[in-house]
């Protein structure tokens, strides 16, 4: 005998999909992104995973761009800000900006895209806020505070993208060692500051160069301060 079929589950029957929801939208982009990888982070694809159609996704998501600075923001929720009794204003600035890079470090296909993504989240705008309200406390403020924050966080992305090569570290320290020994037997009748700047140049860890890095970039952002408040003065 041939075996019956199962009769067919009514639409009623089944189980009621979950309402679509922007957070839902962003949840299930985050397991596509940690399981397969930004590039299957796509609006078919995210659709597929919700069981409905790509159209249903624009009503909550403008486009693949919103959709990226929505992962974006949702991955700077660890972001830390320290205490207002944990050291000097400039010791908690660069405290969150390692906080930001470090989040970028662990997630290197976002730190690639946060150098064209533009997010405007609740976690983005914490960040932002906390970053201006530190620069007020140093002394800074207007259009030096506004356009410092740019630059501020753009060194710690810009580190991240720097790190965020799919090479092995197997591959990363043999060209690091290729890179030292053609400094370290360059020509000093060609290249003389090379020659005496060779170990020097491939000096420090990272925490100290960016530690450094923060702080001249805060020098010159409290420098631009002081001269605007000169010109005003003198104006």
């Amino acid at each position: 005998m041939t075996p019956e079929k199962p009769a067919p589950v009514s639409r009623r029957e089944r189980p009621a999909k979950p309402a679509l929801t922007r957070q839902g939208i962003i949840d299930a982009a985050l397991a596509i992104l940690r399981d397969e990888g930004l590039g299957k982070v796509t609006m078919r694809r995210i659709a597929a995973a919700l069981d409905t159609g790509p159209a249903s996704l624009y009503v909550y998501v403008r486009n693949t761009g919103d959709l990226h600075a929505q992962i974006l923001d949702s991955l700077l929720g660890p972001v830390k800000v320290p205490a207002p009794e944990v050291g000097t204003w400039r010791d908690r600035l660069k405290a969150l900006l390692v906080s930001y890079g470090e989040v970028l470090f662990l997630h290197p296909e976002i730190a690639r895209m946060a150098m064209s993504t533009q997010p405007s989240g609740p976690n983005y705008l914490a960040l932002a806020d906390a970053l201006l309200g530190l620069l007020d406390e140093g002394g800074v403020s207007g259009r030096e505070a506004a356009w410092a924050m740019d630059l501020l966080l753009l060194y710690p992305t810009a580190v991240a993208v720097e790190h965020s090569s799919p090479k092995s570290a197997t591959q990363e320290a043999d060209e690091f060692s290729a890179l030292v020994a053609k400094i370290a037997t360059a020509d000093p009748a060609r290249h003389p500051h090379l020659a005496r700047l060779g170990d020097t140049l491939v000096s420090g860890d990272g925490p100290s160069r960016t530690d450094w890095a923060l702080d001249v970039i805060l020098d010159g952002v409290l420098a631009a301060a002081s001269r605007a408040s000169a010109e005003q003065r003198g104006g």
